[in-house]
């Protein structure tokens, strides 16, 4: 059987780091490719085409990071019946959530494929950049089946303690990404639509990879006959984690998705701009998330252990490793934001001004939002946390709260101050949400110290 990781006995952050460091890793692959896509089709295909596949990203956020919100949601009851030893619950939530799983990716898809032009429409997408913004987006959502079940596994294993083999099947998918994309795009000239299309080919087969090995290789995660049942009662614990979690996603990607509108009225340039900048700062907030999904992990087993000094010990020294890590990453977006955007566009076909200009609002996109990367971090520590203690309701108020923010300065703000006001929305953003869930986590501490039993349970099969 391969090696799980109980978070309930030792140092907390070498725990955290031991099973975080993996997931940094894969974020960076998954992100570096996400980024090479991006590269390749602002090199091969052109700024119209960057920019298209640029416009589409909160929307992308707003249904992609749904599906992830519930498999984010659906691995906390499994953690916490891990972390409690009950392995027979444990199964039959898996079981449940594959279920849900199912009808989640049947109804997004259909619902996605057949509105995606209309509400591209309604986010006055610029002309010029509209088709490429369609047929990269409508690969990307007609593949959900793919992402979903992908993280749903990869969800399931780290909920175990194994943040490693999720680490491997994504460098396969990266690798495989990038071929893809240099076939489609340049040898095929597929355009953007090839560059959705290597995506959801490698998430497939990540997903594939993922099951076969899971199925060989975990005993705990063998499942009997009577185990596969759908059940109410797991249905609806299930439920009550995933959705909330899958709706503070879209509730955030809504205010995106507003952002977005206000920065297509900006012109093609701006759109260019954030487009690279938004894939750079991608990559530099991989492993604060990454560190946060720990921390859900953690909370999750806690939780079910009745460990709560280890939570609240586990989180501060979370907190201090986040905040290293901010002020470094704030530095590197500081310092290099103006040359990495030119791996974005072709310089040598692109008018120079365009170039000069593009580079110029990236830089000072990136600039003003690396400032604000240690209220990011926090951001992410505790939200995971709490949802991993099985809040999972509580953090849509700072969902909501981002959604305020950036709806506020889209509407009030980036028609006439501009580039400036779309540049800070998200640190304005992260200032709202970190004052809610910092009284949240104060608040869920004091229930908590009332009404947790702090008693070992027994391991049961």
């Amino acid at each position: 059987m391969s090696k799980t990781t109980e978070m309930t006995a030792g140092k907390p952050y070498k725990l955290i780091l031991a099973f975080a460091i993996p997931m940094v890793l894969g974020n960076l692959f998954q992100q570096l490719y996400n980024m090479v896509d991006t590269v390749i089709v602002g090199k091969f295909v052109g700024v119209n085409a960057l920019a298209g596949v640029g416009s589409t990203g909160a929307i992308s956020f707003l249904v992609v990071g749904f599906a992830l919100g519930i498999c984010s949601g659906f691995s906390i009851p499994v953690a916490q019946e891990f972390g409690a030893g009950n392995y027979k619950k444990m199964r039959k939530y898996i079981a449940n959530s594959i279920y849900l799983c199912i009808i989640t990716a049947v109804t997004l898809t259909f619902v996605t494929v057949m509105t995606t032009g209309s509400v591209l429409k309604l986010m006055n997408t610029p002309d010029e950049i509209f088709n490429d913004a369609y047929n990269y987006i409508i690969v990307i959502f007609a593949g959900l089946s793919a992402t979903i079940f992908y993280n749903m596994l990869s969800g399931i294993l780290r909920a175990v303690g194994d943040s490693r083999s999720p680490l491997i099947f994504l460098i396969v998918s990266s690798v495989l990404n990038i071929g893809l994309d240099l076939l489609f795009i340049i040898t095929f000239k597929m355009g953007v639509f090839g560059a959705g299309l290597a995506t959801v080919i490698s998430q497939g087969i990540s997903a594939l990879l993922c099951l076969v090995y899971t199925v060989k290789n975990y005993d705990i995660l063998k499942f009997e006959k009577d185990e596969f049942r759908l059940e109410k009662e797991y249905i609806i614990k299930l439920a009550s984690n995933g959705y909330p979690m899958a709706l503070q996603f879209s509730i955030t990607a809504v205010g995106s998705i507003i952002l977005q509108s206000a920065v297509n009225t900006l012109g093609t340039q701006s759109v260019a701009a954030i487009t690279a900048a938004s894939k750079i700062q991608t990559v530099a907030m991989g492993p604060m998330e990454s560190l946060g999904i720990a921390m859900a992990t953690y909370c999750g087993q806690n939780k079910g252990a009745g460990e709560l000094e280890r939570i609240k010990l586990g989180i501060r020294q979370s907190l201090v490793i986040q905040m290293i890590y901010c002020v470094a990453s704030c530095i590197a977006v500081c310092l290099l934001g103006g040359v990495l955007t030119t791996l974005f566009i072709d310089t040598k076909s692109t008018d120079p001004s365009s170039v000069l200009r593009i580079t110029e609002l990236s830089a000072y996109y990136l600039r003003l939002n690396g400032l604000f990367y240690p209220l990011l971090g926090i951001l992410f520590i505790l939200r995971n946390s709490i949802q991993g203690m099985g809040y999972s309701m509580l953090p849509m108020l700072a969902g909501v709260s981002e959604l305020v923010a950036r709806a506020f300065v889209a509407v009030g703000f980036v028609s006439t101050i501009g580039f400036t006001a779309a540049s800070l929305s998200s640190p304005v953003a992260w200032i709202l949400a970190d004052t809610v869930l910092i009284l949240t986590y104060v608040a869920k501490l004091r229930e908590m110290k009332k009404t947790m039993i702090f008693s070992k349970p027994v391991n049961t099969v």
